[in-house]
């Protein structure tokens, strides 16, 4: 793909909000099995590692270095990020048939529907305010090309930062990916 079919950083992240919000609406709504509960909670956290994975290599150093108050967003995000990693990361363990899991589902869900909030209405604009359209395009590529080697699993005690995130992310991912095959977990 090239960079114009990616679109820009925005395009490319709102457009992943918009996914994962409706793998969201989707588990709210319920009546599924514990199955397709389990399912639906593994694609929804499948989706949030790659994205987040993405956005701290890309998105927040871009952040640092544009903004006056970057590196104070960027480690506001980045918290964010770690909490909603380790609520993944218990989530990955239960059994949807525990009471817990819906619990921790839906405060997933509550979390990232306001780190989104912040970055669409505070974040995005700024950035698109700053950057000219070459270097939203360029991040947007970049954006997309990270998650295609991103991890597929939380790891609440990986980097998550520049350069070891870059350095390490692509070899966990092809790790998790062969994870996932081998155990049947879908992408």
């Amino acid at each position: 793909m090239t960079t114009q079919q990616h679109g820009d950083l925005v395009d490319v992240l709102v457009a992943d909000h918009r996914q994962v919000d409706q793998a969201f609406t989707d588990y709210e709504r319920g009546g599924m099995s514990d199955r397709q509960r389990r399912d639906l909670v593994d694609h929804i956290i499948t989706e949030l590692v790659r994205h987040s994975v993405a956005e701290e290599q890309y998105l927040y150093p871009a952040a640092r270095e544009i903004l006056p108050d970057g590196d104070e967003i960027a480690d506001h995000e980045i918290a964010e990020h770690a909490e909603a990693e380790r609520l993944m990361k218990e989530l990955e363990g239960l059994d949807p048939a525990d009471p817990a899991f819906d619990r921790l589902t839906r405060e997933l869900i509550d979390d990232i529907r306001h780190h989104v909030a912040d970055e669409e209405n505070d974040l995005f604009p700024r950035l698109r305010q700053l950057c000219d359209a070459d270097q939203l395009r360029d991040l947007g590529a970049k954006i997309a090309m990270a998650k295609e080697s991103a991890p597929t699993r939380p790891h609440p005690a990986g980097p998550d930062r520049p350069p070891a995130n870059m350095l390490l992310d692509p070899g966990i991912g092809l790790i998790d990916r062969m994870r996932d095959a081998l155990s049947g977990r879908s992408r």
